[in-house]
């Protein structure tokens, strides 16, 4: 009998073996596809407008699908998701609403709410909350009212709209338990919150993915759906037969996942009951289905009256039943005691899983924390699929695209082939890849799934992700644009979780990754000065100016962030070659060279990019006389050389003689690195370390003093990008007859760099306050308890580095739990979610948050690199 305690983990194992595949199906389709770069043809890249929301029910995708709790399998063959309809909108809700770009008066903005609540890592079981307004969605009222509002003004939200007052909405769970890799149990439970009887439309929806009206040879083969009372039963040539059965007596509705060309551009189409025929039958009572019961989309029509403050549930099970060619009469599938016992089963696998997973020490909020964090990096992964040179050439039954097009956004990326699933930096406001986003992810996701983890990292390193140059794409918004390299940090990252066994996965990062630190030497050193450009490295608007557009004046923009990401690269492949020689001795010579390359890289920083009156690293401005000008911006740019620091100890000096023989001529010839190469101290083992490090002993303890100062960055939720002196002393300079302005926002972006949609302006934020974490850790770990900074600045009392690093986690983790008043910092003064019984608990995880109070801003709901909270309590609870 399988010990059920070790149950999720021996599906991992399976997985990771090949014997059973339990990650072929789970929550990988998109939760918005429309507004994307992949389906946008337009003559000028005007993703949003030339696919907006209002062609998503009509219009066919072109690369993926999206849905609300959406399932498909990891080709995306198939699509599963739910439907609703409250009976006023003017549509029925599949998929979420919100703001393009344009549209939002700081980028981008969801205004559905909804959450993920569990998630195995093998989505053996899973669960996902949706609030549903009993009133008409207030569409035009979001749009109109948003429209008007300035970037100096907060977002105009679905709970401003007082749709939710008098409790008056759904509260939709959907459950999700796997009887098999390829056989699904769905649990829908709708509850009626308010305070009268009302009805709800639910439709548990499958369709195929368009993939027949490309016009690619070879592709043109239709699958069929075909309806029966209560199930759908679906034939595909690769996938074989699928069966979707609902308990009670659900209509069966199906029609085409065609495009609606009549409603779209009054043309005649290929289907007479296009995609958007359920919905307009549903909500219109129009001839729009299929009267024969076949199709390539179907839903299960429920019609459910529900009492006051009462609920009812919905049963169906979705299974793979016959391979192909699938030609057997479809078999009916449990919907009674089989389906409890799998479901009732799968959830209290999911319970012993995190119940091992979550350190004892954590407190029940903590842990409530976790696992939702844990969840929504589960839920946010997606099939991902991209052809960027069929892309640019357009699909032969298309209309070619313009020259704009062709040769604009992207083109110079044609090698680039994905279609992969990968974890997204947000489901709904950012779905698709980002580089430095995954990196981060990988870590977490490491806790729990280490084999994914590990796969994801290798996966942009691919020959077909990787460009032939050595660039790691950014993002499908501009591949070529430059993320922070921080791939090799959540290598080793990943390696140490899992337990530092995987030499292979190391030495396959490494490989590639060469290619890679090359491209950034060739590319991002302009002046071959071992002091670094990068460009946008991510942080939006951090500088006075765009940092990925041409300067305001001829000259080069020496970057402290970029310099010291790449001290700590050299820094992380020495750490990889060092590992790897243990086992393969050709890796010394390649550990000598990154020992020596760092060297060159730190010791150019502290010459050229220290201030030492300010104690701070800056960004410097050198134009073509010779002449430089520091950019006196005090923001996270000048805090992250701290992140590149590592320790050589004896024991692995001993082991490679050849190091240490270069180590000593190196310190012998060339004196001048002895500041960053030559720190030495006794460790707590009483063996002689080595310390590499960006930022010098006597550095360190000036610039923690800046960083720790609650005056500058310390909040009492953690670090802020921008020192908060700059509320009263913003940085000015004025460039090429422009002046530029950096002041202290801590909130939403008042600057329309990058579209208005992001500030690094001063909120805290995630990632980079892990990595000073961390960074803290490291240099703990050379100084012992033998360093003691003020904590905070002024204070009078005096920690350790691993003291101040758990201080900062527990602040971060603040934000998360409710205070001594039972308040939730995240959620602001929005009482609905401080206080409401059934909101309160349900954990949003924003892209960042306000410097000062901790309220979440930015991508609201679910942004994955935030989940590192759930990394902060498991170190920090251990």
């Amino acid at each position: 009998m399988e010990n059920r305690r070790d149950a999720e983990r021996t599906r991992l194992a399976q997985a990771d073996a090949g014997e059973e595949p339990w990650r072929a199906w789970g929550p990988y389709l998109s939760e918005r596809a429309w507004g994307t770069v992949r389906e946008d043809y337009s003559e000028h890249g005007t993703a949003w407008d030339y696919f907006p929301h209002d062609h998503a029910r009509s219009r066919t995708y072109r690369w993926n699908e999206d849905g609300m709790a959406g399932i498909c399998d990891e080709w995306q063959t198939f699509c599963f998701g739910l439907a609703l309809w409250n009976g006023a909108d003017p549509i029925l809700k599949e998929r979420m609403f919100g703001l393009g770009g344009d549209g939002g008066n700081h980028g981008e903005d969801v205004k559905d709410y909804w959450w993920y609540l569990d998630s195995t890592p093998t989505h053996s079981f899973m669960r996902w909350r949706y609030h549903y307004p009993q009133a008409a969605f207030p569409y035009d009222e979001l749009v109109a009212v948003n429209g008007e509002r300035g970037r100096d003004e907060t977002e105009y939200e679905l709970v401003d709209t007082g749709v939710f007052d008098d409790d008056r909405y759904w509260a939709v769970t959907v459950d999700y338990a796997k009887a098999s890799p390829t056989d699904m149990c769905v649990l829908i439970t709708v509850a009626n919150r308010g305070d009268q009887e009302a009805r709800l439309h639910v439709l548990p929806t499958l369709w195929f993915r368009n993939t027949w009206s490309w016009g690619l040879p070879g592709r043109d083969q239709v699958p069929r759906l075909t309806g029966s009372p209560g199930r759908l039963v679906g034939e595909h040539w690769v996938l074989g037969q699928l069966v979707l059965e609902g308990d009670g007596e659900p209509t069966t509705l199906l029609c085409d996942n065609e495009t609606n060309t009549d409603r779209l551009w009054g043309l005649p189409g290929r289907s007479a009951y296009p995609k958007d025929g359920i919905n307009d039958h549903v909500v219109n009572g129009a001839d729009t289905v299929n009267p024969a019961g076949e199709g390539t989309k179907g839903a299960l029509h429920y019609v459910l009256d529900v009492p006051a403050r009462g609920e009812a549930r919905i049963r169906v099970r979705l299974s793979r039943t016959s391979p192909p060619p699938a030609n057997q009469p479809a078999p009916e599938l449990d919907l009674g005691a089989d389906f409890e016992a799998v479901l009732a089963a799968r959830q209290t696998e999911a319970d012993e899983f995190f119940a091992r997973l979550i350190p004892g020490g954590a407190s029940r909020e903590e842990a409530l924390v976790a696992r939702q964090a844990i969840a929504g990096l589960m839920w946010g992964k997606q099939f991902y699929h991209f052809d960027v040179q069929q892309w640019l050439d357009g699909d032969p039954a298309a209309t070619p695209p313009p020259d704009g097009h062709r040769f604009g956004r992207n083109s110079s990326w044609r090698h680039m082939n994905s279609f992969d699933v990968i974890s997204m930096p947000d489901p709904w406001e950012y779905p698709w890849y980002a580089a430095w986003d995954l990196a981060f992810h990988c870590v977490t996701i490491a806790r729990v799934d280490p084999g994914f983890a590990k796969s994801q990292l290798l996966l942009l390193l691919r020959e077909w992700y990787l460009h032939p140059n050595g660039q790691i794409p950014a993002y499908e918004w501009a591949f070529g644009d430059v993320n922070p390299p921080v791939h090799a940090w959540a290598a080793l990252k990943v390696f140490e979780i899992d337990g530092g066994r995987d030499f292979d996965f190391l030495a396959r990062m490494m490989h590639k990754l060469l290619l890679n630190f090359t491209w950034w030497v060739n590319r991002k050193d302009i002046g071959g000065n071992n002091v670094f450009e990068g460009g946008f490295l991510g942080l939006d608007n951090v500088g006075p100016f765009d940092r990925s557009a041409a300067l305001p004046v001829a000259g080069v923009l020496e970057q402290s962030d970029g310099t010291g990401w790449m001290a700590m690269y050299a820094l992380n492949l020495l750490d990889m070659a060092l590992i790897l020689a243990v086992h393969d001795p050709t890796y010394s010579d390649i550990a000598t060279k990154f020992f020596e390359h760092f060297a060159y890289i730190a010791a150019a920083a502290n010459e050229g990019l220290w201030e030492e009156e300010d104690s701070f690293f800056y960004d410097v401005l050198r134009l073509p006389d010779g002449t430089s000008t520091p950019l006196k911006v005090r923001s996270v740019v000048g805090l992250l050389p701290l992140a590149a620091v590592t320790r050589l100890t004896t024991a692995t000096l001993n082991r490679l003689p050849e190091l240490t023989a270069r180590l000593r001529w190196f310190l012998s010839n060339k004196p001048e690195y002895a500041g960053v190469i030559g720190a030495r101290r006794l460790g707590s083992d009483g063996r002689q370390q080595r310390l590499l490090s960006m930022v010098g002993p006597d550095q360190v303890v000036r610039l923690l003093a800046r960083m720790l100062d609650e005056e500058e960055f310390l909040s009492p939720y953690g670090l802020r990008t921008l020192s908060r002196r700059h509320l009263e002393e913003p940085f000015t300079v004025e460039l090429g007859g422009q002046e530029f302005t950096v002041g202290y926002e801590p909130a939403e972006s008042t600057s329309g760099l990058f579209g208005g949609n992001s500030n690094w302006r001063g909120p805290i934020w995630m990632p980079t306050n892990f990595m000073l974490i961390s960074a803290l850790r490291d240099h703990a770990a050379f100084f012992g308890d033998d360093l003691l900074v003020e904590y905070p600045t002024r204070s009078g009392t005096k920690h350790t580095l691993t003291e101040i690093a758990d201080d900062l986690s527990a602040r971060l983790i603040s934000m998360f739990v409710p205070d001594a008043w039972g308040r939730r910092p995240i959620y602001g003064i929005c009482e609905l979610f401080q206080t409401h019984p059934d909101w309160k608990d349900l954990i949003a995880f924003p892209e960042y948050f306000h410097g000062d109070n901790g309220a979440g801003l930015g991508a609201w709901h679910q942004t994955g690199w935030t989940a590192l909270v759930a990394d902060l309590i498991l170190t920090l609870r251990r």
